[in-house]
């Protein structure tokens, strides 16, 4: 089984390419370390307030829009079941979500397909 990617360590790959320890990291954005370190080791959830979520992205360097800013809200919202509030308030979108679902849990589908149906569900959004 491949390795999920997790807000825990997503968080910590980031924090990491900043050069900072957790300590240190945590003094210069004023934030818990103990906390921190939890989120790190997915001992604690992701929050689920944009407002922390924003924060934590200024302090890990992460810019608004970038396909890592969007990565870091999805994996923050698929960590409490949600479907991030981007896709959630797209009708479209939503409509269109079960034959995902329905391709997802095909066993025949193999990671190659997968690949190609998101590939073909992006080009079609565009």
């Amino acid at each position: 089984m491949a390795n999920v990617k997790t807000f825990g360590s997503f968080f910590h790959e980031k924090r990491r390419t900043c050069g900072l320890t957790l300590r240190n990291f945590c003094r210069i954005n004023d934030l818990d370390p103990g906390n921190i370190s939890k989120i790190e080791r997915n001992l604690l959830p992701p929050p689920q307030s944009q407002e922390t979520l924003t924060k934590y992205t200024n302090a890990l360097g992460i810019i608004k829009g970038t396909d890592e800013w969007f990565e870091f809200f999805d994996l923050a919202a698929t960590a409490a079941g949600k479907i991030p509030h981007d896709i959630a308030s797209d009708a479209e979108l939503m409509n269109a979500l079960p034959i995902l679902f329905r391709a997802i849990r095909n066993k025949d589908l193999e990671e190659d397909k997968l690949r190609g149906l998101v590939e073909s569900i992006r080009k079609e959004l565009r």
